[in-house]
């Protein structure tokens, strides 16, 4: 619940002890992160963590920028129309590079390089974090020269801006690894990579501890300001907090915004609430390992009220956020005529007894068939998830609803299904986290039938197990749809069906939260690429 700054300072002794590494030079960056990244290469992950410390290493064909606009990095410009990067019917993009791109080691960035991407990202022996949209709605991606890409598209395809906006691999470093190994999953660069394209290089990576990254000296975009990077993982919130009360790490993100009052009071903190993607919900579980309850839509429905999330976001998030109704909340994309579900208990409880699943044997939880309704109810460490999930296990003790609270490690929790990830593999029955678009467009893969993780799906990204081929049709339609307005309405019929049926809770509106000590300028965070503006980063004072 709410901490004062009494408790914050009291963890502080906690938080030195975590971030003792953190010795940092005068002009080095301190961030804390909750969340150690899983890889470092962007093939293998969608985590957030990762991403944004990807940021530093490896530039991107293009930023999106705080204001949501694209910006050249590795591209000369941005594919139009009028530039003749995009062709007339919508299903070509041409890519020019910039010539004076160069790998760390001095190498030339080549179309070859970006070529090599996709050819990583769909080789099947890479068990990849996704090949969407790559393996479904690319024809092909070809270098018509060393500074041009050419990608055409099946149809055309409304995200191209978001999805082509890639990382591309050093081919020079990483094709003999896989012709020697038939695959990347084992490469040593995707923890250490010692070639990279970004204004940052890398030093080290202390599992458990922490990494560190210096400025490199061959970035083409020019010299950093900042000596280096030092990135420390603190698992816990309130040790970042009184980590940054203290002054001993200079930013934090994903801060609980029940923390927001003690860091205002330092007078030294800015607090940024970045618009983003990110709402926080809860999935449930109605595939095959999923409890059988959850196979009835009216159960869900049911579950769905029987949270009183008006009281999560009141209590624990200060009311600096809302409840939600969307997949797409605060966007256009989201349907205006959604609520969301009520807080009714009564009405909870009756539609459970009108399903079956009542209290027969007079244990106090309700049954079916001789299964008790007891749900696993899963997530990670973080603090206010954890509150959550009380809450949560009140509110359904009240209905006669069994909640097993378990918590894992980020890199567990997040972990792909080839590598027994419990919210990958299906083995839970309501999973709770943000989870993204991709912003700032607001195409997802999430609820696609052929992204239902399985031995010969491994790279599923689905993890609710739902399939509904109406729907897929509909993000076929929308994915096709180059008309704003008629996307729009499509994204609203999509926003009805799963709202209908219920397979994903919106807990709250989830803006990205930074908070950053004064002293660090020019932080222009981005939602969708948040450090893509890191070259420009300084400490002032």
């Amino acid at each position: 619940m709410k901490r004062s700054l009494v408790l914050i300072v009291l963890v502080l002794a906690v938080a030195l002890t975590a971030l003792a590494p953190v010795a940092a030079q005068d002009n080095t960056l301190r961030i804390a992160l909750q969340q150690e990244p899983d890889t470092l290469s962007p093939i293998y992950t969608q985590m957030w963590f990762a991403g944004t410390v990807i940021d530093l290493l490896l530039a991107q064909v293009w930023w999106i920028d705080n204001a949501g606009n694209p910006v050249p990095a590795i591209a000369a410009e941005i594919p139009s129309a009028e530039n003749g990067g995009l062709s007339e019917d919508g299903t070509v993009i041409t890519i020019k590079l910039r010539e004076d791109a160069v790998w760390s080691d001095g190498e030339p960035i080549t179309a070859a390089d970006y070529v090599f991407y996709y050819e990583m990202i769909t080789a099947e022996s890479n068990t990849v974090g996704s090949r969407y949209p790559w393996d479904s709605q690319v024809a092909s991606v070809e270098a018509a020269d060393d500074q041009t890409v050419v990608v055409t598209f099946n149809a055309p395809f409304a995200p191209w801006l978001s999805s082509l906006a890639i990382s591309p691999l050093p081919e020079h470093v990483l094709r003999p690894v896989f012709e020697a190994d038939g695959t990347l999953d084992t490469a040593a660069w995707n923890r250490e990579p010692n070639v990279t394209s970004g204004p940052f290089s890398f030093v080290s990576w202390e599992a458990g501890s922490g990494m560190e990254f210096v400025r490199s000296e061959n970035y083409f975009l020019g010299s950093a300001k900042l000596d280096g990077v030092s990135i420390q993982f603190v698992p816990d919130d309130a040790t970042v907090v009184a980590a940054l009360v203290a002054g001993d790490t200079d930013v934090g993100t994903f801060i609980s915004s029940g923390d927001v009052p003690a860091l205002r009071e330092t007078g030294n903190i800015n607090i940024e609430l970045v618009p983003s993607s990110y709402n926080e919900g809860i999935f449930f579980n109605v595939g095959p390992d999923g409890h059988p309850a959850l196979k009835d839509v009216n159960v869900r429905r049911a579950l769905a009220m029987a949270i009183d999330r008006d009281r999560v976001n009141r209590d624990l998030n200060l009311d600096l956020v809302y409840t939600g109704a969307s997949f797409w909340e605060n966007t256009p994309f989201a349907n205006p005529a959604l609520e969301p579900y009520p807080f009714d208990k009564d009405s909870a409880a009756a539609m459970l007894d009108e399903a079956g699943w009542v209290d027969s044997n007079g244990d106090g939880t309700r049954d079916k068939d001789g299964v008790e309704m007891i749900l696993r109810y899963i997530t990670n460490q973080r603090q206010i998830r954890k509150d959550v999930q009380a809450i949560v296990q009140q509110d359904m003790a009240d209905i006669g609803v069994g909640i097993e609270i378990q918590n894992f490690d980020s890199d567990i929790f997040f972990a792909s299904y080839g590598d027994g990830g419990p919210m990958s593999t299906g083995q839970y029955d309501l999973g709770e986290y943000s989870a993204p678009t991709a912003f700032p467009d607001p195409d997802t893969s999430r609820f696609l039938c052929s992204q239902v993780p399985s031995d010969d799906n491994p790279d599923g990204g689905n993890d609710a197990y739902y399939c509904n081929p109406a729907l897929d049709e509909l993000f076929a339609q929308q994915a096709q749809t180059v008309d704003f307005d008629a996307r729009v309405a499509i994204f609203h019929q999509i926003d009805q069906i799963l709202y209908d049926e219920m397979v994903w809770l919106n807990v709250w509106y989830d803006p990205d939260l930074w908070a950053i000590n004064n002293r660090i300028a020019n932080t222009l965070v981005s939602g969708a690429d948040p450090l893509w503006n890191a070259l420009n980063w300084e400490i002032s004072g």
